[in-house]
């Protein structure tokens, strides 16, 4: 083979190995461009996990925190000043209605009760005289030995006298219903809670003991603590539990085994604006004495929940200007936004009380750029991931 001949033969192996490289390279640009455009078709379709609602559970439950406080409680001041004479009941004294608690010493008073008996004395002198000259003068009147303008004057000195003497009466009465007040009495039957004075101390009428502060404190407070009052915050979505005949398990700090019951009473018919909730009011039985006022109280109640309240993942709710809503996936997987009513929400689920059926798919955590009646992937969810409100796979696997 002549030298020309080979080298026209490895021009056209090299033109031939040129042609399928260049070949090649424009059926990997072809792949390329369609593996891209079905991977961007791919993307355009957002992928989601659905869920289904949950029937909510038959029973409501919930813990409060609340507050134990007597059946009756009362702070008692001083109605006369003076200076504290004795006190013969000490911190958990029981007493009864009229017991004695304290004396009072009010020398003043003492003096202005003289002072009004000695006024009355002056009035009953002054109207026995003005009712003796006015007969006079009517006696004479009849005569006509006196004028009858005269006859009037008289007249009203004695209803004058009259008044003076009903007058000075009533200022007896006074000081003699103050003069009692020095004598302080428990008001019913119960427990002395607090004694806020020391004989010696000095008191106001009306405004109780004087202590280092300068501000005034009740001389005593006497709790009725045969049954106790239970006071619970309950939140608006709840109240509709609290009816008659409903009880609550009640455990304090104090004895942490030992379950109290307390039965409903009455609940505030309003509710607070800061704080969205109810006082409720329930009554305890305390025959034993072993609750105080002002126990802490953990307060657990339940009751039947209300039919038709389903469950959904908390991640599902989407909040815009149409209220709130879910994104719910039809049968050709497309997505539409729905309106629900929500009732009581936590970090894990949402109870809704309208707008939802349980054969409805929610997209749980839908995307932020999701569209009304985009098409949208159904994938499964891994292990672990939560597909139903409260509950995930591994636990699905476990039942």
């Amino acid at each position: 083979m002549s030298a020309l001949t080979k080298k026209r033969l490895f021009i056209g192996c090299l033109l031939c190995v040129l042609v399928g490289y260049v070949a090649y390279l424009e059926v990997q640009h072809l792949h390329s461009e369609v593996t891209l455009r079905a991977d961007a078709k791919h993307a355009s379709v957002p992928d989601v996990a659905v869920v289904q609602p949950k029937p909510a559970p038959p029973t409501v439950s919930m813990t409060l925190p609340g507050n134990i406080n007597a059946w009756y409680e009362a702070p008692i001041y001083a109605q006369v000043s003076g200076y504290v004479k004795m006190w013969y009941k000490d911190y958990g004294a029981s007493v009864k209605k009229g017991d004695i608690l304290g004396e009072v010493n009010a020398p003043g008073l003492d003096a202005q009760y003289a002072q009004a008996k000695a006024d009355l004395q002056v009035a009953q002198a002054k109207y026995g005289l003005a009712a003796v000259t006015a007969n006079r003068w009517r006696s004479m009147g009849k005569s006509q030995a006196v004028s009858g303008q005269s006859v009037s004057v008289q007249n009203a000195n004695e209803q004058s006298a009259q008044a003076s003497l009903e007058a000075a009466q009533h200022n007896v009465d006074r000081y003699s219903a103050l003069e009692q007040f020095k004598t302080i009495v428990a008001p019913f039957d119960g427990v002395v809670t607090a004694r806020n004075i020391s004989v010696g101390d000095y008191v106001g009428a009306g405004s109780g003991n004087m202590n280092a502060n300068g501000t005034a404190s009740e001389l005593f407070t006497v709790a009725d603590t045969h049954e106790m009052r239970l006071f619970v915050s309950v939140p608006e979505t709840l109240s509709y539990i609290l009816k008659p005949g409903l009880k609550a398990r009640v455990t304090v700090p104090q004895y942490p085994n030992k379950v109290f019951t307390a039965n409903f009473l009455t609940i505030a018919k309003g509710y607070d604006a800061n704080t969205r909730t109810a006082v409720t009011e329930f009554t305890i039985d305390n025959a034993d004495q072993k609750l105080w006022p002002g126990t802490f109280a953990s307060v657990s109640l339940s009751a039947p929940a209300e039919g038709g309240v389903y469950t959904i993942p908390t991640g599902a709710l989407v909040f815009q200007e149409k209220g709130m809503q879910v994104v719910t996936v039809d049968a050709q997987n497309k997505a539409h936004y729905t309106n629900i009513t929500v009732g009581r929400m936590s970090d894990a689920y949402t109870e809704v009380e309208a707008g939802l059926s349980p054969t409805d798919h929610i997209i749980n955590n839908p995307p932020a750029d999701l569209l009304e009646g985009e098409t949208v992937r159904l994938s499964v969810p891994t292990k672990g991931y939560i597909t139903t409100a409260g509950s995930t796979d591994d636990e699905e696997d476990d039942e």
